[in-house]
């Protein structure tokens, strides 16, 4: 993401240094650490940081740069990471995970980590009253005091043999205290004490929503292609070495011969030995490199007299954003645009419903990725950001579960939304086509594709995080689900 980069110098590490480790950060090769993190241990191991989040309805927006991050070893020996700032944002990782870089890292047990962050920045939408129309409101300091950085180790980290995981996971609603999204009078309090939890996790434990230890929809833009796979740049800034072989899945492209720098890529991937990914699908959603730019975020509002929809950003990069980010949203027009929906998952064809998303049936609180070749960003009636493809992709709800039965081989869960949640409150603006009869609740059809992760039985009553492929069916939100994890409360 632009925005951080622009604020980070360079910094040089050696021994003695503090370090820069994981969070969201985004890279960091090769650590050496001053001396033996533990005794008993020799060597380095690879390391793969995944970030994740954990969050309710509350925000649209959660980013953070990291400038600093140590491990602490048992014995009080720092380990340094980073050899670059990164920037993450967390609300697009609720519920799911994406590697943000590979480390070779001391063997030894390690008790303790802390991290530096500089910008942090919160977003998020509320029904304005006044106007009947979007707030969008930013919050952000410039500098995050250390003393308001959390990362808990639930147990000493053993690292140890070639390779492993570990995942660091924002605790958002801990992490982040607002007054309101919309004050009337513009007054607002807020706090941002940035709290994870940092864990090391197996391949079956890997936050994902898919088994075998896969990643899925991880989303960017390729920077070069090679013979055997690609690189490709995450929106805040990751790059990822991708390799393919004869069991990879391609989506509106050839194979890998077909791609270039520049496209617009969603994948899913296994993480290998050497951090590297070794893509199971390769999905092209804009094949045409030229001045692309890529926009991920929910659906804000629809216009009824003009095709234009509004989106709330979470991640921004191409050619428009090289050098400008925008907070907010940004104005869409898509009268020439193709809708299109995410082949992460399998089953559309035999949900009970018609899973179809189009420029008729597209609502506000839906999860798109954007992509557009326009050569500036003007956002001003009768000139919008032209869409080229409006990409309905997974998105996680957080909510109370009001009812369960069962339809055409699917277990259905009736998910109250509570009052902070993006859809029922986008439905009620003023000026566009009121799709939604019941915004406020959501159908959510999960079978034996769908990764159970919640840690215990789901009944009336329970909070719990649904992601997966939002469907406006006629007025009705219906959820293919991929993944179930334990729910925020609000």
């Amino acid at each position: 993401m632009e925005l951080f980069s622009s604020l980070f110098a360079r910094l040089r590490v050696g021994c003695g240094a503090g370090f820069f480790f994981v969070l969201a950060l985004g890279l960091a090769a090769g650590l050496t650490g001053c001396g033996s993190a533990s005794a008993g241990f020799s060597g380095n191991t690879e390391v793969t940081v995944l970030a994740s989040g954990e969050a309710n309805d509350q925000l649209l927006q959660v980013s953070l740069g990291f400038t600093n991050f140590t491990l602490t070893s048992q014995s009080g020996e720092t380990i340094s990471l980073m050899t670059t700032p990164q920037a993450a944002e967390f609300i697009h990782l609720n519920g799911t995970a994406e590697p943000l870089f590979t480390a070779g890292v001391p063997q030894g047990v390690y008790t303790a980590a802390t991290a530096t962050i500089g910008v942090a920045l919160i977003g998020c939408a509320a029904y304005n009253p006044i106007t009947e129309g979007l707030d969008n409101s930013n919050f952000q300091y410039g500098n995050t005091p250390s003393s308001q950085v959390t990362v808990k180790l639930p147990a000493p980290i053993t690292i140890a043999g070639d390779a492993m995981d570990i995942s660091l996971n924002l605790l958002v609603s801990q992490s982040v205290t607002l007054s309101a999204c919309f004050s009337p009078n513009g007054i607002y309090s807020y706090s941002i004490d940035p709290t994870f939890n940092l864990v090391p996790v197996t391949i079956s434990q890997k936050p994902t929503n898919n088994t075998n230890g896969r990643l899925v929809g991880l989303a960017g833009l390729i920077e070069s292609v090679n013979r055997g796979g690609f690189v490709m740049a995450g929106g805040d800034g990751p790059v990822w070495t991708v390799d393919t072989n004869g069991s990879t899945t391609y989506q509106r492209i050839a194979g890998v011969s077909a791609l270039a720098a520049g496209m617009a890529v969603d994948m899913d991937a296994a993480v290998q030995f050497d951090g590297s990914l070794l893509a199971t699908r390769v999905e092209v959603e804009d094949a045409n490199p030229v001045d692309l730019s890529l926009w991920n975020g929910p659906v804000e509002s629809v216009n009824a007299i003009i095709p234009v929809l509004n989106s709330g950003a979470r991640q921004e990069q191409g050619f428009l954003f090289a050098s400008t980010y925008l907070l907010g949203g940004a104005s869409f027009s898509f009268g020439n645009a193709v809708f299109q929906t995410s082949g992460q998952l399998s089953n559309l064809s035999s949900l009970p419903f018609p899973a179809t998303f189009n420029a008729a049936n597209v609502v506000a609180g839906q999860n798109v990725n954007v992509t557009t070749h326009a050569a500036s960003l003007a956002v001003t009636y009768p000139t919008y950001i032209p869409a080229t493809t409006v990409t309905l992709i997974p998105q996680s709800i957080d909510g109370t579960v009001s009812a369960v039965s069962s339809e055409s081989g699917f277990t259905v869960y009736t998910v109250a939304l509570a009052a902070s949640d993006l859809f029922p409150n986008l439905a009620v603006q003023a000026g566009q086509t009121t799709l939604l009869t019941n915004p406020g609740t959501v159908e959510v059809y999960v079978d034996n594709t769908t990764q159970m992760l919640n840690s215990e039985a789901i009944g009336v009553g329970s909070i719990v995080r649904f992601n997966g492929l939002m469907f406006n069916d006629n007025g009705t939100l219906r959820m293919d689900c991929a993944e179930v994890n334990d729910g925020v409360p609000e």
